[in-house]
């Protein structure tokens, strides 16, 4: 399959990189440079194209990804704005599967580096072409050099520096292109002049490095530099296109958003140098035919049109009302065909190979699925999937309103695939899990302003058990005469503890049909029904019942009876067990940065965690895995220490290991707790 590079077709590209480095303002500025817009909005004014949902304006922060599409000269770029925060990553994940190529914004702060790495490292896996862009330049106090070996330490693919800063009284005022060797001044609100080198010297020494960088894949290259021949033109930038596009290097361009500078070069840069479509259908495997192919980035409902679904038509020109299939051989109608400008929409008949538009109601199609028009269903996309760290329990706040909650919440799971729902029958819960406290609230909100549904939420329970130490035999009896037939039921039950993990286990030692067959398993029904609830509150396990003795009547014994005498027994014998409560113990694997590690470390001591040591994490340089075994009780908030103290980035993953005991003042407080939340379910 082709993969050309500096054609005229659409393209593709998204804004990644960390929450606050102004990529909502660098798309600002660029439709607004493009004339897409009649003029700029500001994220503090809550007037972007970008961030136009009620839940991004009250955060003044991109939740979710925003879809705009402009021209610039002669060519379609559609721009997908993705989310700084790490909570709302799955959605960036889910897009860039079906870009030509990701421009990564970067504030010039080494100390904010490290929050790249988790942008990165998903570009580098799916060998997707990316820059960065030097945001914030007219703030910037250090020197670009040291900030770019910085920025090396984040970025497993060789950095390749475009441009350099020209300084004027410790401030930058312009740049010098390095490929073009020409020098550029700002001008506010106006495009950049072209101005006099004044330091070629050092113009010189960059452009060397620029094209030593480059002569690392291109051997006449080297020769022309070994020999001090200088090279044309178009040979540097055909190996600028060659090498963006295999990935081997990440240019680097500088400029300010917020102001409009170094926009050009950059929409430049992309125009001659960005793959077209063909390399992004390569990556999913994606076959060539005169059929329709596209990949689904993103699902959204709104609260009047239904659902969209923001689509990359990776192959053929797909038409309103085509009938598309997907990999599992579903079928979908296409309702209509819309461009995108945020939240404008403009109706289209068609849309050609590398356009990104809205489907409307292409129900039963996902994000992440490809669809085509053709007989042969596409292949499917493996899109990573982030693990859940942070869960919360949820209810309706109006009764009433339990059976539309649950419809609303398969549809802002459509909407948000990092979002997971849960039904807890031990603990009675419905439980919402996803990846921090905002992606939760942010979800609840959701649910208020596109569907009028109030939560109400508290911290999810923990399923904590209990067992047992010590042995006893103990008689169950139920004798009740009210007229006619009355009930008789007498057990003798020997409860013992077992090894942990050993779970339950019933056993029949009658002789002599003191306790006819037909009521043993009545017997056994009654032993498991009170198990539900041990003298602590909780679920017992890790316990023998034998059944090994009893007496009935041949009249009044019963099924019900002989079940109640069980409850009886055990009643009456557990709480001379010595019943313990028992704590669910996690094994987890916390990733962060390595400078963070001896701050993780101590942060699991204090969760009441047992080290078992750490290691580098695999594939990604300069962080750790820490893995450790903790209760369960003490992770409902571990997320949030973990985000305070590595500028937001670390995660963790873990999965249930085992049940141990808990005593003293922590399961007292347990135990309580309990105790005071029946109290008041049977108050209410």
């Amino acid at each position: 399959m082709s993969q050309s590079n500096g054609g005229k077709g659409p393209r593709t590209v998204a804004l990644v990189g960390p929450y606050g480095s102004g990529k909502t303002t660098l798309l600002e500025a660029v439709l607004f440079a493009n004339g897409t817009i009649p003029r700029k909005g500001g994220v503090s004014q809550n007037n972007t194209v970008g961030d136009f949902s009620p839940e991004a304006r009250a955060r003044q922060m991109s939740v979710e990804i925003n879809c705009a599409t402009t021209r610039f000269m002669d060519q379609s770029f559609t721009f997908l704005d993705c989310p700084g925060s790490i909570e709302f990553l799955q959605d960036t994940i889910f897009a860039v599967h079906g870009i030509d190529a990701a421009v990564v914004v970067i504030e010039p702060e080494p100390a904010k580096v490290q929050m790249l790495r988790p942008y990165l490292k998903r570009l580098e896996d799916l060998k997707i072409p990316h820059m960065l862009f030097v945001n914030k330049i007219d703030k910037a106090s250090g020197s670009l050099r040291a900030i770019l070996a910085t920025l090396q330490d984040a970025s497993q693919t060789p950095l390749l520096l475009r441009q350099i800063p020209i300084w004027e009284n410790e401030v930058v005022t312009g740049f010098v292109d390095l490929a073009l060797e020409r020098a550029f001044a700002y001008r506010e609100g106006k495009n950049s002049e072209t101005i006099d080198i004044s330091d070629k010297e050092r113009e010189k020494e960059a452009r060397y490095a620029m094209l030593e960088k480059l002569a690392d894949y291109d051997e006449h290259l080297m020769e022309e530099l070994l020999s001090d021949q200088e090279p044309d033109r178009e040979e540097v930038f055909g190996g600028l296109r060659r090498d963006f596009a295999e990935g081997l290097v990440v240019p680097v361009f500088i400029g300010s958003a917020e102001r409009g500078h170094g926009l050009t070069r950059l929409l430049k840069a992309l125009r001659h140098e960005c793959p077209d479509v063909n390399l992004a259908a390569a990556r999913l495997s994606i076959p060539v035919s005169g059929d329709v192919y596209a990949q689904v980035l993103k699902t959204v409902y709104s609260p009047h049109g239904g659902k969209l679904s923001i689509v990359r038509v990776m192959q053929g020109v797909l038409k309103d009302g085509a009938v598309l299939q997907t990999s599992s051989g579903e079928e979908a109608r296409v309702g209509g065909i819309f461009s995108l400008v945020g939240a404008t929409q403009n109706k289209l008949a068609e849309a050609g190979p590398g356009e990104t538009v809205a489907l409307a109601r292409l129900e039963g199609v996902v994000t992440g699925a490809t669809v085509t028009s053709g007989k042969t269903a596409p292949p499917k996309t493996a899109v990573e999937m982030l693990t859940p760290v942070y869960k919360l329990a949820i209810q309706a706040a109006d009764r009433k309103d339990e059976v539309k909650l649950t419809a609303a919440l398969a549809k802002l799971m459509e909407e948000d695939p990092a979002l997971k729902f849960g039904q807890d029958a031990q603990l009675h819960e419905m439980t919402l899990a996803g990846q921090g406290e905002i992606h939760l609230r942010v979800a609840a909100d959701r649910l208020m302003s596109k569907y009028g549904l109030k939560l109400n939420t508290k911290p999810a329970s923990v399923p904590y058990k209990e067992t047992i130490r010590k042995s006893v035999s103990q008689r169950g009896r139920h004798k009740r005469q009210s007229g006619g037939h009355g009930q008789f039921g007498d057990v003798e039950l020997v409860i013992r503890p077992l090894e942990r993990g050993a779970g339950f286990t019933f056993l029949d030692r009658i002789v002599g049909g003191v306790v006819p067959r037909q009521w043993i398993p009545s017997v056994e029904k009654g032993v498991v029904e009170y198990l539900k609830e041990g003298p602590l509150g909780f679920p017992v396990v890790d316990l023998s019942v034998t059944l090994c003795d009893g007496s009935y009547h041949t009249v009044d014994s019963s099924d019900a009876a002989f079940q109640t005498a069980a409850r009886v027994g055990m009643q009456d014998g557990m709480p001379q067990c010595s019943p313990v409560l028992l704590e669910p113990i996690a094994h987890v694997k916390i990733h962060v940065p390595n400078d963070a590690t001896s701050k993780i470390n101590a942060v699991v001591s204090g969760r009441r965690g047992q080290l078992l040591g750490f290691d580098a994490r695999e594939g990604w340089r300069g962080w750790d895995t820490v893995e450790a075994e903790m209760p369960m009780s003490e992770i409902g908030n571990l997320i949030v220490d973990l985000r305070s103290l590595t500028q937001g980035v670390g995660t963790f993953e873990m999965e249930f290991d085992h049940l141990a005991e808990l005593t003293g003042k922590f399961a007292d407080q347990v135990v309580a707790a309990k105790k005071a939340a029946k109290d008041e379910a049977r108050a209410g």
